[in-house]
């Protein structure tokens, strides 16, 4: 059963033909109730006119035996007087239920009862009583029996006070009600058929595009071709929005997975480089120790324990690593990080004012320190570090009075393993690593990392991340 309705399409179908099936249902019961109970009344309706019309005789006749009752078969008539007798009944009328009265002949006093004499027999108060009775039962007439809609109307007359039970047949509602309802047996199951095969159809139709999609990602799974693409149908509907959200996700994955690549790419370079030349040394000065160099071999080895830092803190930062969430004074642990740095060539000033963020002080401090050390390369003879708050922000700015980031290049150089041409040789250029670290521990906490000009000429590069004094407030 699970396989049977494991698509979409067969639980589309299957669910749309129950609630037909439910509607039809309730709407044939809905339709047979009203059309049996039009019917029904109806019937009574002529009932209640055939008693009336009797009623109406009751006033003007001498005897019984000069009632004209009705004498089609689907309209029996009995009279009864106020003691239950039967006084007059329709002719050929042989047997009765549903008007409490089970004679079909007249008794004595009946048709024979004495007529008026009209020396003040007559009564003032002869009527025929507003208010109709209604009743179901069955009688035989002429050996045919069927069921009626009897209604009984109460007369007051010179002669007595009696009571008219007319029936009216109730074959014709019987007839229709049954042809409606074998009408809707052979009906509803074709109609049942209909939604279904349509709802299939449409169904079908309008999930071919998923197969397609499906598809040609299997293909792309197979081929490892993250280039290629999920075809989009014209239309304007969720798949269409589904194929467009798949072809989204499968150009970021493209784009994380060639970053990637040349992450390693790029991590390899550097490393070979580095490696290289230490191992050089190392065979130098193995084979002529005299020859050694050790402050070159030092050197590498400090180079190389940076990178591997870095690209150990860019792993985490790939795989999501959050930031902690103690409070760092910027002013204080600025002050703290410049007092640790012992071989700056260029003198460094401080501005430092407080501002509190919240973060992790490990990341916060290798930020600053890439900042620093660009600055280092690039200055000429001063580099400026800034803190102070500005509204909802924290703000730590380091300048230089180098030559300063061309407009064009000022994004660029935010991208990993990105030197800028007077930044490439192993004395005064990093690995172009640090700027891609502060960005990305920059977006991380939650701030940016934007350069431009500073006053002096130079670059100016502007940390700014939320305080959480203002985020509280």
């Amino acid at each position: 059963m699970s396989r049977m309705f494991g698509s979409v399409r067969a639980r589309a179908t299957l669910g749309a033909s129950l609630v037909v099936a439910l509607a039809l249902v309730a709407a044939g019961a809905a339709v047979l109730l009203s059309l049996r109970t039009n019917l029904t009344d109806q019937a009574g309706s002529r009932a209640d006119s055939a008693a009336r019309k009797v009623a109406s005789q009751l006033l003007t006749v001498r005897s019984f035996g000069d009632l004209d009752l009705p004498d089609d078969d689907d309209q029996p008539v009995q009279v009864v007087d106020s003691d239950g007798r039967l006084v007059a009944a329709t002719e050929d009328l042989q047997k009765i239920s549903g008007t409490g009265v089970d004679q079909v002949r007249p008794g004595r006093g009946g048709a024979g009862a004495k007529e008026d004499d009209g020396d003040g027999g007559d009564r003032e108060d002869e009527e025929i009583d507003d208010d109709t009775k209604y009743t179901n039962g069955s009688a035989t007439i002429d050996g045919e029996s069927a069921e009626y809609r009897f209604a009984a109307v109460e007369v007051s007359s010179a002669k007595g006070d009696f009571t008219v039970y007319a029936g009216s047949s109730l074959a014709s509602e019987k007839s229709a009600v049954s042809t409606a309802l074998t009408s809707m047996l052979i009906g509803f199951p074709l109609l049942l058929a209909v939604v279904a095969g349509v709802t299939w159809l449409v169904t079908r139709r309008a999930l071919r595009p998923v197969a397609a999609i499906t598809a040609e990602m299997s293909a792309i799974t197979a081929s490892e071709d993250l280039a290629r693409r999920v075809p989009e149908p014209d239309t304007h509907d969720e798949i269409a929005r589904l194929a467009r959200t798949t072809n989204e996700t499968l150009t970021a994955l493209q784009t994380s997975v060639e970053r990637q690549r040349r992450f390693v790419a790029d991590a390899s370079h550097e490393l070979r480089s580095p490696i290289a030349s230490l191992r050089t040394q190392l065979e130098v000065g193995a084979a002529h120790p005299e020859l050694l160099d050790v402050d070159g071999a030092v050197e590498d080895t400090v180079r190389l324990q940076e990178l591997a830092a870095d690209l150990l803190l860019l792993a985490r930062l790939d795989a999501g690593e959050k930031p902690g969430a103690g409070r760092v004074d910027l002013a204080a642990f600025a002050r703290e990080e410049l007092s640790q740095r012992t071989r700056d060539h260029v003198e460094v000033h401080a501005d430092l004012k407080s501002a509190e963020v919240a973060g992790s002080r490990g990341q916060l401090a290798r930020v600053l320190n890439n900042l620093l050390n660009n600055a280092q390369r690039h200055a000429r003879s001063r580099v400026t570090v800034t803190t102070r708050s500005d509204g909802a922000w924290a703000v730590l700015e380091v300048a230089d009075d180098g030559s300063g980031v061309p407009e064009s290049e000022r994004e660029r150089i935010f991208e990993r393993f990105v030197r800028l041409d007077d930044a490439r040789t192993r004395d005064e250029g990093g690995a172009g690593l640090g700027l891609a670290i502060a960005r990305d521990v920059a977006v991380r906490h939650g701030g940016t990392l934007e350069v431009r000009e500073a006053p002096s000429g130079g670059a100016l590069f502007e940390l700014r991340l939320p305080s959480p004094q203002s985020s509280a407030e």
